[in-house]
């Protein structure tokens, strides 16, 4: 029998071996086109649109800058692309993560560093770095949960930590083209 198809093709024609992605077949357009259809919290979210995952990069990018305001571009870079593999696997709920194991993380890995080097990036993000992109994120998904996803602050707090910085962010989920568009927007300044 053949071996099954692990490749996905992409709009610009790009076909990504989930398996062994190569960075050649990385590119950002389609990185920002699947992140901005890609619904966090499995679209339970309140709002006309999903708040996607191209808005939640953004929003974690943000944090980043504000909790280390000198971090260089290439970093930021970095946390903006943060979630990137997502663009082809979904944005997957911890629970299920969980439920599949370490081989998950070991595939979102591999699609992290290829999409990392395509864009000069270290395969791996530096300890420190990941450390700030991670409280980062949870400051995002604690803001997401108790503006958007129905959660209590105390809900909220009690998994994702005690947030402070940017609780004066307010979200509001925007249409895929404007999420997609905004997320171009972002790369290009982080990338010049």
């Amino acid at each position: 029998m053949p071996a099954p198809r692990a490749w996905q093709r992409m709009l610009s024609g790009r076909r990504l071996n989930l398996l062994d992605p190569s960075p050649l077949d990385v590119e950002i357009e389609d990185i920002a086109q699947g992140l901005s259809r890609v619904a966090r919290w499995n679209g339970q979210t309140s709002g006309d649109w999903a708040f996607s995952v191209a808005q939640h990069s953004l929003l974690v990018e943000e944090l980043v800058r504000r909790l280390k305001p000198d971090t260089p571009s290439k970093w930021l870079l970095a946390a903006l692309l943060h979630d990137a593999p997502e663009y082809v696997v979904g944005d997957m709920i911890t629970p299920f993560k969980s439920a599949i194991g370490p081989d998950y993380k070991a595939l979102e890995n591999r699609l992290l560093a290829a999409i990392h080097l395509r864009f000069a990036l270290p395969p791996v993000t530096p300890r420190e770095l990941a450390r700030a992109i991670k409280q980062a994120d949870r400051t995002a998904a604690y803001l997401e949960a108790t503006q958007l996803a129905g959660f209590s602050p105390s809900e909220a707090k009690r998994l994702f930590g005690k947030q402070v910085e940017g609780e004066e962010i307010r979200l509001t989920p925007v249409q895929p083209d404007q999420a997609r568009n905004a997320f171009l927007a972002r790369f290009a300044e982080l990338s010049e």
